[in-house]
């Protein structure tokens, strides 16, 4: 039997969860207030998932950064490869909240798109 603890990300309680994952069988979660916590906590143990934030570089634009975040979750493995990919990237503004700043990043079908318009 493999034993976890977890910190529960999917609310702003943050429930401390413990973990019991037998050879075979059901897995036991406690420490849970809600039933998200059992959603996140097996989801994290078999295949952890994150959104990426962060900022790019910026040609013409006021700022010298432009934030930018993914459009859906990526593998966690993948998180500095994709951040590698990211760190390259250079833009030119304007650019507007919501453009796509790198199509299908690393193959997992996310977009890094911007968060806010720049001029």
């Amino acid at each position: 039997m493999r034993q976890e603890s977890l910190i529960c990300i999917s609310c702003p309680v943050g429930c401390y969860l413990n973990v019991e994952i037998p050879e075979e069988g059901e897995w036991k979660i406690t420490g849970n207030k809600c039933k998200r916590g059992i959603t996140y906590a097996k989801a994290e143990l078999t295949n952890p998932v994150r959104i990426i934030t962060t900022t790019v570089k910026i040609e013409n634009a006021h700022l010298k950064r432009l934030p930018v975040r993914s459009n859906t979750t990526i593998p966690k493995e993948l998180m500095f490869l994709a951040m590698a990919t990211i760190n390259k990237t250079v833009v030119k503004g304007p650019v507007k909240m919501g453009d796509v700043i790198v199509k299908n990043i690393l193959g997992t079908g996310a977009d890094i798109i911007a968060s806010r318009s720049l001029d």
